[in-house]
């Protein structure tokens, strides 16, 4: 999609001039001219471009770094359109902004351009603060004093010197929400959760639980807004902050009596502050943006959210790829993750399901999206018991066109008629598969939970059969190991992170003699000991393949185990990628294509050239290959089992 300043260019109403630091900008009907890698002055050339194309404003009427007579300090206007040519009487004054400052810097830019806009010397109508897609508007018309700043916010600053509208956007008008860049909706989301992190006063966690219920309710809006009508997700023109809160509430109430499990509180958010948040938001479609930008724009932001004190609930990404690849999930298939966190096992099942779509149906087609949105709504559940984190877990099952409602936040060692209590489809003996990493080392005592007595494995477990002297506590990761086992179909298949004491500690061989009575182990892939480092755990770890067995069958000493060892897992203990080139990058037009390879899988990464930056390259897509890596070896080992390490 050509921009503003795109056309702008191409009009000859600017050139750009040099490359990198010495690149430069001109403003023709101006000659004028300034640094363009200036992230500042990126904003003001895009609005600029705007201001003449979008609110039909002539070049020549706009002025730029326009020094605001007798101010002390001298200060100067970013962009100020004039009445007319002669650049004598302002019409209004805008301040630009790098996208991303913090709130205060907002505020302070806002005070700025009100500062400027309303001097004696150079009195305008209309002063408005532009950071990125985050904006506000002023009216000082007359009737409101220089230092309003709450019931003269307008929607809009106005088009071709006409009246401020009650709406900026309206759906299929004139100017309709567009869908955004993955730069532009991480920005946007870091915007809003800092907003509602409000320094401190909530944890990330409940400031990233309030932004769930928000986006929950700025995709209703744009679902149920019809042709023709102005969303209600946006700032409208003269309006009061608790007046633009309540109408947000009741359209978060609205939708939450329909899906009352869903979200269960009401929005606790103070009122100017959700206005804040809606003016970082009401600009984007995030149900028209790409399912390919708006999943990695979530996963690399909550990849640095979930870092350090709130690691256990994120899992990484490429540790899900492979499970999710072994386990090669379908349509037909009921998933369960009983320990969901954030919700990626899920997405990734989801994913596999939509690239099964695309080899039955084409794209954009009602029988496409059936395939894998029945998959999403009817067969992908998740538990977790921190309830914030299981507010994140469903807003990153609606960003991604659902599953949501089978999301739960309860806990899953209690008893099960409990958790049915919430939702009727998590029931024993249901699920084909499990994709989990339980949380480790905590222990649940007996004094504190009476569950215990209902699991084998609060005692110890001897040539087959349970002991008579139950254990005073338990481990969770232990716990999970059954309560997974009720969960699953006979045969059904799991893959589950565990700790390496769970296989090689001898304090803990009847947990063993427990595990392969019950289950088939299929494969143990064991990882190296930084792989959680990243996200606050140090404990070294394996990735476990089980198969529930059949009621009364035996193991068998003969059964062959694919074991394996993986030291390139696609990232370092800091992060940083470590996946290695197996093939020439191919470049054609603005998409660029990697093949990367570590010891799991080869991957396909694509990008797309940065518009604003045309040395920098975006990440849009990434997608496993499939039967490569450790993948490959399992699917040979599968079709003729022998004794075996890789």
């Amino acid at each position: 999609m050509t921009t503003f300043l795109e056309r702008a260019l191409k009009d000859g109403h600017a050139t750009l001039k040099g490359e990198g630091k010495n690149e430069k900008i001109t403003y023709v009907a101006l000659n004028h001219t300034e640094r363009y890698n200036d992230p500042e002055e990126k904003v003001r050339a895009e609005f600029w471009a705007e201001l003449i194309y979008r609110y039909g404003y002539e070049p020549d009427c706009i002025g730029i770094e326009i020094i605001v007579p007798d101010r002390t300090p001298s200060d100067r206007a970013d962009l100020v359109i004039f009445k007319d040519n002669t650049r004598k009487a302002p019409y209004a004054v805008i301040e630009c902004k790098r996208d991303g400052i913090s709130d205060p810097e907002f505020n302070q830019a806002v005070e700025q351009a009100c500062g400027n806009g309303t001097w004696q010397k150079f009195r305008a109508s209309y002063v408005m603060v532009v950071a990125g897609g985050t904006r506000r508007a002023f009216d000082f018309t007359g009737k409101y004093g220089v230092l309003e700043r709450e019931q003269n916010i307008i929607a809009d600053i106005p088009a071709q010197y006409g009246k401020p509208e009650e709406f900026k956007y309206v759906k299929n008008g004139s100017l309709d929400i567009k869908p955004v860049s993955k730069e532009e909706l991480i920005s946007a989301i870091k915007k809003c959760h800092q907003t509602l992190w409000e320094g401190g006063r909530r944890t990330p966690p409940e400031a990233f639980g309030e932004l769930s219920k928000i986006i929950f309710v700025k995709i209703s809006d744009e679902k149920n807004t019809k042709r023709g009508q102005p969303y209600q997700f946006q700032i409208k023109t003269h309006e009061k902050s608790n007046k633009l809160a309540e109408r947000i509430r009741d359209l978060y109430e609205t939708q939450r009596q329909r899906e009352p499990n869903v979200f269960t509180d009401t929005i606790k958010v103070d009122d100017p502050i959700l206005r804040t948040v809606v003016s970082h938001l009401e600009g984007i479609n995030l149900n028209a943006t790409d399912l390919d930008t708006k999943g990695v724009a979530f996963e690399q932001f909550m990849d640095g959210f979930f870092k350090g004190d709130f690691g256990q609930y994120f899992t990484p990404r490429e540790v899900i790829a492979f499970a999710v690849e072994m386990l090669a999930p379908t349509h037909t298939d009921i998933v369960l993750d009983p320990a969901c966190g954030s919700g990626g096992f899920l997405l990734y099942a989801l994913d596999a399901v939509r690239r099964e779509a695309d080899e039955y149906f084409d794209q954009d087609t009602i029988q496409h999206k059936s395939h894998w949105h029945d998959f999403a709504q009817k067969r992908l559940f998740g538990i977790e018991l921190n309830d914030s984190i299981a507010r994140v877990a469903k807003m990153n099952m609606i960003v991604h066109d659902d599953g949501h409602t089978n999301v739960i936040s309860v806990d899953a060692l209690q008893d099960v008629q409990k958790i049915k209590e919430e939702n009727k489809g998590f029931a024993f003996n249901r699920f084909d598969i499990i994709l989990t990493n339980p949380p480790f080392g905590a222990v649940v005592k007996k004094t504190e939970k009476k569950y215990l007595e209902g699991y084998d494995l609060d005692y110890d477990w001897i040539d087959g059969a349970r002991g008579k002297k139950p254990k005073p506590a338990v481990k969770t990761e232990i716990l999970f190991l059954e309560r997974c086992y009720q969960f699953l179909k006979p045969n059904g298949r799991m893959a589950i992170v565990l700790p390496d004491g769970i296989l090689t500690n001898s304090s803990l061989q009847s947990v063993r003699d427990w595990l392969l009575e019950h289950y088939r182990l299929l494969a143990v892939i064991s990882l190296p000991q930084f792989a959680f480092a990243h996200y606050g755990a140090g404990v070294k770890a394996s990735l476990v393949f089980l198969q529930k067995r059949e009621a009364n069958e035996t193991p068998d000493d003969d059964d062959a185990i694919f074991m394996a060892i993986a030291e390139n897992i696609g990232y370092d203990a800091t992060g940083r990628k470590t996946f290695k080139p197996f093939r020439e990058a191919k470049i054609i037009g603005d998409t660029k294509t990697e093949w990367l390879r570590c010891d799991l899988f080869d991957m396909q990464f694509i990008y797309k050239r940065d518009s604003l930056n045309p040395d920098n390259w975006v990440e849009t897509h990434r997608q496993v290959l499939p039967q490569t890596g450790l993948i490959a070896e399992y699917r040979k080992f599968t079709e003729n089992p022998q004794p075996f390490f890789a």
